[in-house]
């Protein structure tokens, strides 16, 4: 449950609780909604808002549409490819923005978000769905780097809170409307019209917001500059992440000896371009900003790859509506912000590594609990309460690896640096994704699809396959319990030379 991170026009983010870039640059008088920003507030915050939704609803119809596809040992896929193509195009987005502005990455992001919707809600093959999810995930890297952009140019420093705040706001109000609109268009008028009815939602945002930042922040930030030149060194690391990460996920999946040969391309080419891009001492968590770096993956990784099972696990095997299953993760929405407002607090300032900790211990919490509900007799509301107590814990420690990477970093390595943030936390849960989707094919997922498409929405119809549920959340648990670990290692005062 990420969201909008700060960062550079080098970095996709996606974290509800990051503080954004300063400028100096002042663009009229009154807030956010005033007359200069009005159009422009209003259109952004929608397509954010409209992002929010579909990352909701989604999950919501994605039991449905691999069960009808046949492709339920396929889901994870479903998911990893959108983070897998984002990897790759939030550092082209920043740097076409950088190059020429905002307008254009933001136009074509969100045309192929949009075509990506309708290239899944169309699909009838599993393999073409996640083509289009992968060309979904193309986009959203593209559409959340320039918005970021889009806000450092046209809004002055004293507006950026308030813009940042209705970002934050925009994830809460999709949080519980998302499961139940997606639950009840799944269930009255099938799957694909979630998929289906999202892009012509886009159309008004759009035509608010294109207007207003093409006469607020188009063009280079400097026209008198030279042009701004392409990183190419950059972006093939880019590239071989992503390249890297779907061949290890392709190889996870379909768990023959011939996988072993992508599965050795895809770690030739991840290795190299993990370590040129992620701060020295990353991976052994050394103290301070790599231990920082670290946490985000650890944390985000294992809470995804976890919580894209729950609807899943709770239809297939508890028998739940598509609606009741979505609505499970909805008071997560609210208790992700309140972990942010907790740790947002002055007071809180000297136990941040404390607050962290606690944080982590509540995410392996809440993860371990979730697949209790596989016992029939444990009562199935025991997963909206586990998953609200680790989205609380989420929001503390996704917003405090934002708060000290900026302090940890020096002002010329911090675009760098918040890069390698968000090159963390989709890398990993491209990887962790794999792992789970791995296990859970090897342990007869994919036979939770034995049912027809329509008896996912009724009850009693569910497949018995729980150990192939276990297998996912447990080892994500003890993922998440080593990151207790490695929030005691991010206090230092230096920072880690890349």
């Amino acid at each position: 449950m990420t969201t909008l991170e700060p960062g550079d026009a080098d970095v996709a983010p996606v974290d509800r609780d990051a503080v954004l870039p300063t400028s100096d640059e002042a663009h009229g008088k009154g807030g956010v909604l005033g007359p200069v920003h009005r159009a422009l507030s209003i259109g952004i915050v929608s397509v954010v808002l409209l992002i929010a939704f579909e990352a909701t609803a989604v999950g919501t119809a994605m039991p449905v549409a691999a069960r009808e596809l046949h492709g339920i040992a396929l889901y994870a896929f479903a998911f990893s490819a959108y983070f897998t193509t984002s990897l790759f195009a939030m550092v082209l987005s920043g740097q076409w923005a950088d190059r020429s502005g905002p307008l254009a990455p933001l136009a074509t992001g969100i045309s192929a978000f949009g075509a990506g919707l309708l290239l899944s809600g169309t699909a009838g093959t599993m393999w073409l769905f996640i083509v289009g999810r992968a060309v979904q995930g193309l986009g959203g890297g593209l559409v959340i780097v320039a918005l970021y952009v889009v806000v450092s140019r046209a809004y002055p420093e004293r507006l950026r809170p308030a813009i940042m705040a209705a970002f934050a706001a925009s994830w809460v109000i999709p949080s519980v409307v998302g499961p139940l609109a997606s639950g009840t268009v799944t269930e009255h008028l099938g799957w694909r019209w979630v998929f289906l009815g999202i892009p012509a939602l886009i159309v008004l945002p759009l035509a608010l917001a294109l207007p207003a930042i093409r006469r607020m922040a188009s063009g280079p930030a400097d026209p008198s500059a030279p042009p701004v030149a392409l990183d190419r060194r950059r972006i093939r690391l880019a590239f071989g992440i992503s390249l890297g990460a779907g061949l290890l996920q392709y190889a996870g999946q379909e768990l023959r000896p011939l996988s072993l040969l992508p599965a050795a391309a895809g770690a030739a080419l991840l290795v190299p371009a993990v370590l040129g891009l992620l701060p020295g001492g990353t991976w052994r968590a050394a103290r301070g900003l790599p231990s920082v770096v670290l946490l985000r993956g650890v944390s985000a990784g294992s809470f995804i790859a976890a919580e894209s099972f729950v609807p899943l696990m709770l239809v297939t095997q508890r028998g739940l509506s598509p609606t009741m299953a979505g609505l499970s993760l909805a008071l997560g929405g609210a208790t992700w912000a309140l972990g942010s407002y907790i740790q947002s607090r002055p007071r809180m300032e000297p136990y941040r590594e404390r607050l962290m900790a606690g944080g982590m211990v509540l995410v392996a919490v809440a993860i371990a609990t979730a697949p209790s509900v596989l016992i029939e007799a444990v009562p199935v509301w025991i997963v909206a309460i586990a998953w609200g107590v680790g989205c609380l814990g989420m929001g503390a420690v996704i917003a405090s690896t934002s708060v000290l990477l900026l302090k940890l970093s020096s002002p010329e390595e911090a675009g760098a640096n918040s890069a390698a943030l968000q090159i963390s936390d989709g890398l990993s849960n491209v990887l962790l994704l794999a792992a789970g989707g791995a296990a859970f094919a090897a342990l007869g997922g994919g036979a939770v699809g034995g049912h027809t498409a329509s008896a996912v929405t009724d009850a009693g119809t569910a497949g018995s396959h729980p150990a192939a549920f276990a297998a996912v959340f447990l080892p994500m648990a003890v993922v998440a319990l080593a990151g207790v670990w490695v929030a005691t290692r991010v206090r230092t005062a230096s920072v880690v030379p890349r």
